[in-house]
């Protein structure tokens, strides 16, 4: 167990963890939650670094064959408590999430926590359900969309739609998060009704 909790996937896992609460600070750097154009880029930088491990651990488990229970548990949380932290923090500031653009933000919310609920009672079931190739892109859209809101305000200084391009693109993760949500729903479904 401890050979594999410390191989180099896990710890790029770990890293991803510890990326979560130093986002949350970039957003409190000035005492309050202000986000000034350093602290967007500073936590745009750390969100990206964390966004690029999760490509690389679940790829270098699998190409070195150090793949482990533990990874397999992170990894899904990893992703989620980055995302979640992230959308919170975008919808609590005032150059963030708004408006109608909050609904996206909910659902991928929601969706993520029923998701979660599903598969750990299937888990108790000793039912799999696999990560599909379309949740992968879900994951990676909503990823893209966090990013470009996070250089919000900072980043239309450089390039005018940066906003808006981020709430494009959160639009298009709900709409695939719907659809993956209920793709895993009705794969669980079956097992909650025989039950």
């Amino acid at each position: 167990m401890a050979k594999h909790a410390f191989n180099l996937p896990n710890m790029l896992t770990y890293a991803r963890i510890v990326a979560v609460p130093l986002v949350v600070v970039c957003f409190f750097l000035e005492g309050h939650l202000k986000s000034s154009d350093f602290a967007r880029w500073l936590a745009l930088a750390i969100f990206l670094a964390a966004s690029i491990t999760d490509y690389f651990d679940g790829y270098l488990a699998r190409a070195w064959q150090q793949t482990s229970n533990i990874g397999r548990m992170l990894d899904p949380i990893a992703d989620k408590l980055l995302v979640s932290t992230c959308l919170l923090l975008l919808a609590a500031d005032e150059d963030g999430i708004a408006g109608w653009s909050l609904w996206a933000a909910i659902i991928i919310l929601c969706r993520e926590i029923l998701v979660s609920g599903l598969r750990e009672y299937l888990a108790a079931l000793k039912v799999s359900v696999p990560v599909t190739q379309l949740a992968k892109w879900k994951t990676t859209i909503q990823m893209v969309a966090i990013a470009f809101l996070l250089a919000g305000p900072a980043g239309d200084k450089i390039f005018p739609f940066t906003t808006e391009t981020g709430l494009v693109l959160l639009w298009i993760a709900a709409v695939v998060t719907l659809y993956t949500g209920y793709d895993y729903f009705r794969a669980g479904l079956k097992h909650i009704v025989d039950e």
